[in-house]
């Protein structure tokens, strides 16, 4: 996927000025920023869910693009949906109408469940679980359709910190299971082990390269090279 100055306006202020860059098969990149620098809505205008202003998507891939978008952690326990049902709702973009399925889907729904280890609560309802349970339920139905591009927008921002380890060691797996990820953070912190790229913007993109190298540009943004420092002596000392 080749992403060519690509550029997203509201009204009269430019959101992402100009991006250009290429995903690799089997790349994990973090797409990092402070809170407005544009990620999401550079994310956005790649799904076509936002009109880009200028640019070009080449998306070139072999497969659908999987996404779990901000904040889709569910309050309401009310919520009447099972877990299974939240699953599902992942294939829907490929039936065309009427959309029933059938025992090979309810087959890729169960696997789906599986693979992130929440099959035992496939009848639970989605809103009686806890934040972490749920992320891992909405990843489930990121990947049931069996993505070749696996988007994720601050997919740990709700979850604590021995949750939020679980959670990118499962990413971890499926990026070595061949799962291209792109996943959005502004917390930079903890993700060294896990991605071989850090994209970092603000509104245009100001670095692009090794998580390494990214520690040695502190001029970026003083706030996330204290951050992601930190928790590389973390690493180095375990």
């Amino acid at each position: 996927m080749h992403i060519d100055r690509l550029t997203v306006k509201y009204h009269h202020y430019t959101a992402v000025d100009r991006v250009s860059f290429s995903v690799k098969a089997g790349d994990f990149i973090a797409i990092a920023g402070e809170n407005g620098s544009g990620k999401t809505s550079l994310i956005k205008a790649i799904l076509g869910l936002t009109h880009a202003a200028e640019g070009v998507v080449n998306k070139h891939v072999s497969g659908p693009i999987g996404y779990l978008p901000q904040n889709t952690v569910v309050q309401d326990r009310a919520f009447p949906a099972s877990v299974e049902e939240v699953v599902s709702m992942g294939l829907l973009a490929t039936k065309s109408f009427p959309r029933r399925f059938g025992r090979a889907d309810r087959e890729r729904v169960r696997e789906s469940l599986i693979r992130l280890n929440v099959a035992n609560l496939a009848k639970k309802r989605f809103g009686l679980l806890s934040g972490g349970q749920q992320q891992r339920v909405l990843l489930a139905r990121a990947l049931v359709a069996n993505p070749y591009i696996l988007i994720l927008d601050e997919p740990t921002s709700a979850l604590d910190q021995a949750m939020r380890k679980r959670f990118m060691d499962i990413l971890q797996s499926l990026n070595q299971a061949g799962v291209t990820i792109l996943l959005i953070t502004h917390d930079i912190g903890g993700i060294g082990e896990y991605v071989n790229r850090v994209i970092y913007m603000e509104r245009r993109i100001l670095f692009d390269g090794s998580f390494t190298a990214f520690c040695e540009q502190a001029e970026l943004s003083p706030y996330i090279h204290t951050h992601a420092m930190r928790h590389k002596g973390e690493d180095e000392a375990s």
